[in-house]
């Protein structure tokens, strides 16, 4: 029985999956074929490249016009900049796979070339031996070409476009470089540009709901488990299709408990809740992988703007487009995080040593009954924020947003035993919303939470109203039974006496308090 793949390349025998070439532009892949090109693919990690590549590779030797052999460049970034035992492994990996196809050429080749020719050659003159010896015209799909690093990397491109002008006789008629980012980013890196015969470059995006749709069926077609349309719903809107994702979640959600052990029991919305929060409980490698991008200055300058919901921009065209070609940022306007559950993870990941240095006990915020007791919990922080806050903002590396931060890792701390959290944010937005959901007497209920910064400009009346507006429109939206706003004053002249401090405003029929700190 196949089963929702969230590790390595899919395999349809094994998987449920959508069709690979159905995720490109086929007959655009087919051209660039044809016409001898040399492109990009790329895509952010583990949504599908490699079985995409493969599938290109199968399809290429089905029609029997050309060879084509697939190699994944990875086992050269081991290396570091030890260019000559990186080149080793490159031509090592090239000349298996080819021999895997059944040509052997390279095999017995490739040690003497690399003995001749140096690590600066040989990869040319491997390619070029390969395609003069071959029976068909050579077409060269590398995987992982962005691990390699520093010179090696800068060698292989060069000795790929040295051979450019020797197509299709003497060097490979099309060659496909994947990774994870545009080639543009190489540049970057190399300080040069040695990819100029790149002819296009393509991304790889993500499911679209028809193919999200596409694939849970497969699962009910083959098991008879049902998802309920509220759970198909849930697994887009919290994914937006990223493809590990969209497999984790249904994993998870089918092998989980009664899901599990009773096929006639449908996959229900609040199993997918619960499916989400154990999939980023456990930090798998996608999202620790994810998580670690953000320590790196150039993913901080787009990231942290975002999350505290200011105007401030300092990040450049290319840290934006590194941004998206990592999957963190959505590729359309307005700029935002791609998908809720990376919303979700990225201030996880950044609060979570915080988090650890708290001592807050949930018991102390939820009530006999096991109600959650938001108005407590949010004078706890009030005064634990105008009492610590000076020293916590030290601990944070995304210094414009800590304020935001610290509040978010108090609360995943107290929530975390009952409950979760829901984001909103976004660049320019002038506010972050928290959704805080609690589990009470078999009901989720729900608590919004909207903070807003008040600079040295800003006159508090307009900041308060114009904050308690988009609170109680938020708690409209999501049902809310009590709505909270948080106004962070980074003024150094104002007083805490001034600072800090707890009233209501009545917007139209709801009731928002406000917290000053």
């Amino acid at each position: 029985m196949r089963f929702f793949n969230t590790t390595g390349p899919v395999v349809p025998a094994d998987h449920y999956c959508v069709p690979p070439l159905e995720r490109l532009d086929l007959a655009e892949l087919v051209r660039l074929l044809h016409d001898k090109r040399y492109f990009v693919l790329h895509a952010p990690r583990q949504s599908g490249k490699t079985t995409v590549l493969l599938a290109f590779r199968d399809l290429i030797n089905a029609g029997g016009e050309y060879q084509c052999v697939y190699a994944n460049f990875e086992a050269g970034q081991a290396m570091h900049e030890d260019m000559d035992a990186a080149m080793r492994a490159i031509l090592y990996e090239l000349a298996s796979r080819a021999q895997e196809a059944g040509d052997g050429f390279l095999e017995e080749a490739w040690p003497a070339i690399l003995g001749r020719a140096g690590a600066g050659n040989a990869l040319g003159g491997c390619l070029s031996q390969w395609a003069t010896n071959a029976d068909k015209p050579l077409v060269v799909l590398i995987d992982e070409i962005d691990s390699l690093v520093g010179n090696t990397l800068l060698s292989v491109l060069r000795q790929l476009r040295s051979g450019y002008d020797r197509r299709p006789t003497a060097f490979p008629h099309s060659i496909v470089l994947c990774g994870l980012r545009d080639v543009r980013d190489y540049r970057i890196e190399s300080g040069g540009s040695p990819f100029n015969i790149m002819a296009t470059s393509l991304r790889l995006g993500d499911f679209s709901r028809r193919q999200v749709e596409a694939l849970l069926a497969q699962h009910v077609e083959e098991t008879g488990q049902d998802f309920a349309p509220a759970a198909v719903q849930r697994i887009w809107n919290r994914t937006r299709g990223q493809p590990w994702l969209v497999n984790a979640l249904a994993s998870e959600a089918c092998r989980a408990g009664e899901a599990d052990r009773d096929r006639s029991r449908a996959i229900r919305e609040v199993d997918v809740e619960d499916a989400e929060e154990r999939v980023i409980l456990r930090r798998q490698t996608h999202l620790d992988q994810l998580a670690d991008k953000l320590r790196q200055q150039r993913v901080r300058r787009v990231i942290e703007p975002i999350l505290s919901g200011g105007d401030k921009q300092e990040f450049s065209a290319r840290d934006l487009e590194y941004a998206r070609d990592l999957g963190l940022v959505a590729q359309d306007v307005p700029l935002r995080i791609a998908n809720p559950i990376y919303a979700e993870v990225v201030p996880r990941e950044l609060t979570l040593a915080a988090q650890e240095g708290l001592t807050q006990d949930a018991a102390w915020y939820v009530t006999a009954a096991g109600a959650l007791d938001m108005p407590k919990l949010l004078a706890a922080f009030q005064e634990f924020f105008r009492e610590h806050s000076e020293h916590w903002s030290e601990r944070f590396l995304y210094q414009e947003a800590w304020p935001q931060l610290l509040l978010q890792a108090f609360l995943q701390r107290v929530v975390n035993s009952g409950g979760r959290i829901e984001r909103e944010y976004g660049l320019g937005r002038g506010r972050t919303d928290l959704l805080v959901l609690w589990r009470h007497a078999g009901v989720a209920r729900k608590f919004v939470v909207e903070c807003k910064l008040r600079r040295a400009r800003d006159g508090l009346d307009a900041v308060v109203r114009k904050g308690a507006e988009q609170t109680a429109a938020y708690m409209d939206r999501c049902g809310a039974e009590s709505g909270h706003l948080i106004v962070f004053d980074r003024s150094p002249d104002r007083s805490w006496e001034e600072k800090v401090f707890r009233r209501t405003e009545r917007i139209g029929i709801a009731t928002v308090t406000i917290w000053g700190m």
